[in-house]
């Protein structure tokens, strides 16, 4: 009872959600959309236009046995044979179009799904990525996001074609006999409810596997990544992990066989009911045409009409399964670009004091990150005053680092106020805020792009040829080991790409250095800058 009550929220959920589908597909590419639109009501109606037509060649060719004049029936025949060669180079030529635009129109929705989530992954605040529920709802959403819109595209687009071909056709087929349309119907709708039962089935399991999923992906990217490389080598770990990751697997692959099992089970019985009903029809036609009540162009013609309502119909009810399951999935999607921020932008900022003139102040500060259980630190108070060098000196896990995330309004403190110049950060735009802060993290990032860029990334605002950056390199102690590289400044600093050179960690370091000097801050931050230089380099 509770699966059947789930299963039927799960469906009403996902026809709320469809009109949300088509509004991505709508706004990526409106004019492919509308091209779609008139190719697939030309390729709908073309069928019946065949149909006829070889309808028509029949009877002519059956007129023709016995008529008198053979030269005057075969050009007519021909005639007839001609339109309908026509008619398939014009269908041919119509599909190749559509393929054409059908595949235009997939990238440009792939690439505008993929602009909406990447916008949306640097929008949510840092808390989320402290959260493990965050990275299975982001996972959950890269994962659908890139190909379930265009399936939803080309879903409606069969479907549309698929409808309309069956509208055309329906009309002879009811008019033949209305008890073996319904009983067609009949059995091609017991194919798609199969299908629907199955992917409520198939999208719940794999919710519930999405952090086996990321464990198995983390053990991957272990065993792949130079990151981990020489520590899996030195403590021959490889083994170890290889045997983790082949049990997740192993799971993750058993709960997805055991659905696939019941469902293609339940779907021969569905297609062996469907195929009696099929060929009982085509035994009616027949015993009609026997006995007089149809021409043999009728028969020609209604039996291609079968096979061809036969398809569309269950073309149209595997598309709305189809459409079904793909807005099912997309909703991870949604559930993703749905989070709403923590750190809330003010309606009506300030701007920051430029220059201060009193500085920062703390007021009896605590926090407690969202997903923990204990608090970083409580009922903190400071002042650091302009132009002043303070060293914040303490235990690993004391706070150091979580202070700063504080002062970048990366998070809210969850009791007491930070101001600078008597203002609470809360009343300041982020964005200009942060403007104001030159960091270097003790986990600074080390990016696979030129020297040059890699120092210039800490003020995007000057162009990257800006005197700056040799200024900050200088400053920082890292020109002369940059100076030497192959290219220079313009060589690519790791070996994810070509020609890439590595540095080591201390002059990774310097880099990072350089690049929190090139922000013009009031407020520079230094989170055990030197922990990996020398000690020539330190002093």
């Amino acid at each position: 009872m509770q699966e059947q009550t789930e299963s039927i929220k799960l469906k009403i959920r996902s026809a709320l959600q469809l009109g949300r589908a088509l509004r991505f597909v709508w706004q990526s590419a409106k004019g492919l959309t509308l091209v779609n639109g008139v190719l697939i009501v030309v390729q709908g109606v073309l069928p019946l236009l065949q149909l006829y037509l070889m309808k028509l060649m029949v009877d002519a060719v059956t007129a023709g046995v016995a008529a008198p004049d053979k030269g005057v029936a075969l050009r007519h025949v021909l005639l007839l044979v001609g339109f309908m060669g026509a008619a398939t180079l014009f269908t041919f030529l119509i599909r190749a179009i559509a393929g054409l635009v059908g595949e235009w129109q997939t990238y440009i929705v792939t690439d505008h799904m993929n602009d909406v989530l990447l916008a949306k992954s640097i929008e949510v605040d840092l808390e989320y990525y402290e959260s493990a529920r965050y990275h299975d709802t982001f996972h959950r959403a890269q994962r659908e996001a890139p190909s379930r819109p265009n399936s939803i595209v080309n879903g409606f687009a069969q479907m549309g074609q698929n409808g309309i071909s069956l509208l055309a056709i329906a009309g002879l087929l009811l008019l033949f006999n209305w008890i073996i349309a319904t009983i067609l119907l009949t059995a091609v709708i017991s194919g798609a409810a199969v299908r629907l039962r199955y992917t409520g089935k198939m999208y719940r399991l794999q919710r519930e596997q999405t952090s086996m999923e990321r464990q198995a992906e983390y053990l991957n990217s272990m065993l792949t990544d130079c990151s981990h490389a020489k520590e899996i080598r030195l403590f021959d770990l490889g083994p170890l992990f290889m045997r983790r990751f082949r049990d997740l697997r192993r799971k993750l692959r058993k709960g997805r066989l055991a659905i696939m099992r019941g469902r293609s089970i339940a779907d021969f019985a569905a297609q062996t009911f469907a195929t009696a009903t099929i060929y009982g029809s085509y035994a009616y036609v027949a015993y009609q045409a026997m006995w007089g009540k149809a021409t043999l162009g009728d028969l020609v013609m209604y039996y291609q009409a079968f096979q061809r309502i036969q398809g569309s119909l269950q073309g149209i009810l595997g598309n709305l399964a189809g459409l079904y399951e793909d807005n099912l999935f997309l909703s991870n999607l949604y559930e993703f670009l749905d989070l709403k921020r923590t750190v809330i932008e003010p309606v009506h900022a300030r701007p920051v004091p430029q220059p201060m003139q009193q500085g920062i102040v703390l007021n009896h500060v605590s926090f407690q990150y969202p997903s923990g259980t204990r608090k970083v630190f409580e009922d903190i108070s400071l002042t650091i005053r302009p132009g002043e060098v303070v060293a914040l000196v303490g235990e690993n896990g004391s706070g150091k680092t979580t202070l700063i995330k504080l002062l970048c309004r990366l998070y809210d403190p969850t009791g007491g106020t930070i101001t600078i110049d008597g203002i609470d950060l809360r009343q300041f735009e982020t964005k200009a805020l942060r403007h104001e802060f030159a960091i270097i993290f003790q986990d600074y990032i080390h990016y696979h792009l030129t020297a040059r860029e890699n120092i210039w990334l800490g003020n995007t605002a000057l162009s990257p040829d800006h005197e700056r950056v040799i200024a900050a390199a200088c400053y920082s102690g890292v020109d002369e080991v940059l100076s030497a590289l192959p290219h220079g400044y313009d060589t690519i600093l790791g070996k994810l790409f070509t020609d890439g050179e590595e540095l080591s960690i201390g002059e990774w370091q310097k880099v990072a250095l350089a690049r929190a000097f090139m922000r013009d801050a009031q407020i520079i931050v230094l989170d055990e800058p030197t922990s990996s230089m020398d000690a020539k380099a330190e002093y």
